[in-house]
């Protein structure tokens, strides 16, 4: 390793905001972004953005989860696109605050996801949202209560290289919940959706919301990231 790349390996951790991006864009970026991670190349990053209408098929995807037809997603205007992430079937779209973190593993993978479901709880617990984590259906779950099911507010999927993550997170903060008819979301049948917005009546922007994210995340994997500018 040059002393050039060992300086860039030593940089603090730092986080972007990447703004309204396509899905395959930011998908090929996290591979750049990984090989000069793991090269030392490069500071680990947290990519955090929002995405036109997608619907992507995660490593474990079974292709009857898109309920909607070719000429549906067609008129919505609503991509889709296979990903290296592990997982079944999502949704991406305009009002969900997406995350990348580019992140060597600190343990295994299970911790690695945990880390991202404690900051994002604790980002949504300020505005009266308490989200759980469950290991056996990753993401973050809202119980409403009155015998209502639990619905799902955040969807999780990861893939791994050389111990050095992608993919992560996404999170519903105004997300249009109507979307997810178009899938079984992450493959599970008569679950529920959820969002900041539904669940409080009004929902910050997902650019305000970003560096609050990238704070509250940089606390659950104990690293201090960085602002840098797209």
């Amino acid at each position: 390793m040059t002393a050039g790349a060992n300086a860039l390996a030593a940089d603090p951790p730092e986080w972007r905001w990447l703004g309204r991006v396509p899905f395959a864009e930011t998908a090929e970026l996290q591979e750049r972004l990984r090989a000069d991670v793991i090269a030392g190349r490069a500071p680990e990053t947290l990519l955090l953005c929002e995405h036109d209408p997608v619907i992507t098929l995660g490593r474990s995807a079974r292709t009857e989860n898109v309920l909607g037809s070719a000429d549906d997603l067609a008129r919505r205007g609503v991509a889709m696109h296979v990903a290296s992430r592990g997982g079944d079937v999502t949704y991406h779209g305009p009002g969900q605050l997406v995350g990348y973190p580019i992140l060597r593993l600190r343990g295994g993978l299970v911790v690695h996801i945990e880390a991202m479901a404690r900051g994002l709880a604790s980002l949504l617990a300020p505005m009266g949202i308490a989200a759980s984590f469950h290991r056996d259906a990753p993401g973050l779950w809202i119980d409403r209560g009155n015998g209502s099911r639990l619905a799902k507010i955040c969807a999780f999927g990861v893939h791994v290289r050389h111990r050095v993550t992608m993919h992560g997170f996404a999170l519903n903060v105004a997300t249009s919940l109507d979307a997810f008819e178009l899938i079984v979301p992450c493959g599970l049948r008569d679950v529920d959706v959820t969002s900041i917005a539904q669940l409080t009546g009004v929902a910050p922007s997902v650019e305000a919301l970003a560096p609050r994210a990238a704070a509250a995340l940089g606390t659950a994997f104990g690293v201090s990231f960085v602002t840098r500018a797209r």
